[in-house]
């Protein structure tokens, strides 16, 4: 018979820390097909090719932030059924991650060049929220979900009529997204109060402005 070793707050930390340079510099891997890949590629001039660029940038920069964040909740998180959610949506994210990173590939361009500083400051707010307990944890998911969705419904109206591979990424990550909220309210979510909502939208509103050109 075999045992499973609980893990120690210092293998919980050293996984944090392999997550992060996983998620920073290296190239992650998704465990789904991407959603783009019977897509016909149509050749986009070159304003357009930048304007999809900076658009994917800013959804790769999401999803180093939801990586950050989900990781940073688990890690406070009280219940191991919270916990487990967590890194359940963190994995779905890593697919999100991956596909964004092979937009950008064929658009020649590349990833935010201060992922490390999104990273390490979304690993914070989410071990923030954490600490106030297991349902503002998850209300805190709900909410970020809902402004990850809004924002790529501006994605899909903004992008050119003829990159139908990034729509068709963003698609399926919206549908994931979505889930992620209805399992976390399903799963006791707290409603966050005023004015945290708004806090999150405003540090979003900056993130996409830098985002889209850094």
């Amino acid at each position: 018979m075999t045992t499973t070793r609980a893990l120690t707050p210092l293998d919980r930390l050293l996984d944090d820390a392999q997550r992060a340079l996983d998620t920073v510099f290296g190239r992650p891997y998704a465990e789904r097909p991407n959603p783009a890949a019977d897509t016909a590629q149509i050749e986009l001039d070159d304003a357009e090719r930048r304007h999809s660029a900076g658009l994917m940038r800013i959804n790769h920069v999401g999803e180093v932030c939801a990586q950050a964040l989900y990781c940073g909740q688990a890690a406070v998180a009280r219940d191991a059924a919270t916990r487990a959610h967590l890194l359940e949506a963190a994995q779905e994210e890593t697919d999100h991650l991956a596909w964004c990173a092979q937009r950008l590939d064929e658009l020649d361009s590349r990833p935010s060049l201060l992922n490390p500083l999104w990273y390490a400051g979304s690993y914070a707010i989410g071990a923030l929220a954490g600490l106030r307990g297991d349902g503002w944890n998850l209300g805190f998911v709900v909410e970020t979900e809902h402004q990850v969705e809004a924002h790529i419904d501006e994605h899909l109206e903004s992008l050119p009529p003829a990159d139908a591979r990034s729509r068709a990424i963003l698609r399926t990550m919206k549908d994931d997204e979505a889930r992620h909220a209805a399992n976390a309210e399903a799963a006791g979510a707290r409603v966050l109060p005023p004015p945290v909502p708004s806090l999150m939208a405003a540090a979003s509103k900056l993130m996409k402005a830098v985002a889209y050109r850094v």
